[in-house]
């Protein structure tokens, strides 16, 4: 059935909401887990707990390509209620999923023999071969569930899985505390883990098939070869940029453990888990708008399309732009006041980091809307570029200036796709040329750089002595300040009164809800 602009906004905000919900719980008991995780074994086990962590995402290379391939082929079924549609492409992402648990199995099996090879500096630590074996069965299990999320998903009912996700999550590190106060044991720590989620996995599974009873049943149509080869062709494209993807997120932690040591990899996991929990937020917000633009797309005309989008951009400047000053004014004094000094990391490989996150902030608008649109072949060499172009610069300058060489590294291919992608979308999407986004991209990062120079003069005279007062008073002016920046500059954009439009928009149907 078609969906309006107003059930597209406000399933998105419902998505938005339920991920607030469960974030802010699952960050405050996250905190506290890694404060007594750091206390009790040590940043070393932390450098081990965060390495493996993208070891198996490396190995998991072949998920993302079906898993967005299937999104977005469901749009369209889901928007025209086509159950015997649905089912087909749900049968056939099962199989596949099968496929990927299996190769995932396997090819983490025959690198066993491997591990101690790229973790340098954990020579007294024992069972590294079993911690790695729990992380191996938490992801290959997780592959026999996982498929049936698409379905939710492409309803924009994602904030249902959020949920059950949030209580778990909860429950997981609330039962890590534990285990750590009573045994500090890493081997419990992650059994816990490995249990609870497999709970989780059988509890979902359940769910989601007694919302979806057609799913299971028998009679199922073949989907025509056509179909077929367009979902195969997209796949393709999607592993392709799947390498592009684990070249960034997932090779850093190898690397720092392979050439530096792997309790460096523990230090940077403490700026990963504050930008991570942050940009999970900010996720929720951009992400919770992608399967409505699959709707936009399939009914809308590319003018409206065009519109859309470049609010969408915008907020992924003021948002991302926002969050990067911040981090870059707090959070070195925030891990001061945290666990400590000893725990910082340097002042210019933080800068990369926090560079990093202000250009995926603009690649996440650009690319929730290619993936709505099903624009996966035509940008695939991007990724291939990119994943040079990491593992060149990353690999040779670790050896010369250490980390700062990684995240340089990082920076340089992220700018590859915030250059070339753009062009493409609108080329694919809009049938309109890129001009106007790459000026507003410009006009977006030198407002954000000279904000962030301001606040750091600022910082410098508040923060001339690290101690919680004057921490809190800067995380007060940079809560404000950047923001009656933006607000003044851009208070007559068109992007921005459509912005403040829908926000009333959504206040007055709540208050009239609520009346």
């Amino acid at each position: 059935m078609m969906m309006s602009q107003q059930s597209r906004t406000s399933l998105a905000a419902k998505n938005i909401f339920w991920g607030y919900v469960g974030n802010v719980s699952t960050m405050l008991i996250s905190f506290a887990t890694r404060t007594v995780f750091i206390y009790t074994i040590g940043i070393t086990y932390l450098g081990i707990n965060g390495l493996f962590t993208n070891v198996l995402g490396v190995l998991s290379f072949t998920e993302l390509g079906i898993g967005t391939a299937m999104n977005f082929s469901l749009y369209k079924p889901v928007a025209d209620n086509d159950r015997e549609k649905i089912k087909a492409l749900m049968q056939l992402y099962r199989n596949a999923y099968r496929v990927v648990a299996l190769v995932v199995a396997v090819l983490g099996l025959v690198l066993l023999p491997f591990l101690p090879y790229i973790i340098k500096g954990a020579n007294e630590i024992d069972n590294l071969q079993l911690y790695y074996l729990l992380f191996l069965f938490n992801t290959v299990s997780s592959y026999f569930v996982t498929y049936k999320y698409g379905l939710i998903n492409a309803e924009q009912r994602g904030y249902i899985l959020t949920n059950i996700n949030s209580a778990f999550h909860i429950a997981i590190l609330l039962a890590q505390i534990a285990v750590l106060l009573m045994y500090k044991n890493f081997l419990g720590y992650l059994l816990t883990q490995s249990a609870v989620q497999l709970i989780q996995k059988i509890i979902t599974a359940f769910y989601i098939d007694k919302r979806y009873p057609f799913l299971k049943d028998k009679n199922i149509k073949k989907l025509d070869s056509e179909e077929t080869k367009k979902i195969k062709k997209n796949v393709n494209a999607l592993i392709v940029h799947k390498i592009g993807d684990i070249s960034v997120h997932q090779t850093d932690n190898i690397i720092i453990s392979a050439l530096i040591n792997v309790t460096v990899v523990g230090l940077v996991s403490n700026y990963n888990l504050l930008v991570v929990t942050i940009s999970t937020f900010l996720n929720i917000i951009f992400n919770s708008f992608t399967a409505g633009f699959g709707n936009l797309i399939a009914t809308e005309s590319k003018e409206k399309q065009l519109e859309m989008f470049t609010v969408y951009h915008f907020l992924g400047f003021w948002v991302f732009g926002f969050t990067t000053i911040s981090f870059i004014v707090l959070i070195q004094p925030f891990i001061t006041l945290w666990i400590g000094p000893d725990k910082l990391i340097d002042n210019f490989s933080m800068l990369l980091i926090m560079a990093n996150h202000y250009l995926m902030g603009q690649r996440i608008t650009v690319n929730n809307f290619k993936i709505a649109g099903g624009v996966f072949n035509e940008d695939k060499f991007i990724s291939i570029l990119q994943s040079v172009v990491n593992l060149i610069v990353s690999v040779t300058l670790v050896r010369f200036i250490g980390l700062p060489g990684i995240y340089i590294g990082t920076v340089l291919q992220g700018l590859i796709s915030n250059l070339l992608r753009p062009a493409i979308v609108y080329r694919v999407l809009f049938a309109s040329s890129a001009v106007g986004y790459y000026k507003d991209f410009v006009k977006y990062f030198v407002v954000t750089t000279l904000t962030a120079i301001l606040m750091l003069y600022i910082s410098n005279n508040v923060l001339k002595t690290v101690n919680l007062k004057s921490f809190v008073v800067m995380v007060a002016l940079t809560a404000v300040i950047p923001n009656m920046v933006f607000a003044a500059l851009f208070w007559r954009n068109k992007s921005f009164k459509i912005i403040l439009q829908r926000i009333k928009s959504l206040a007055k149907g709540r208050a009239r809800n609520a009346g």
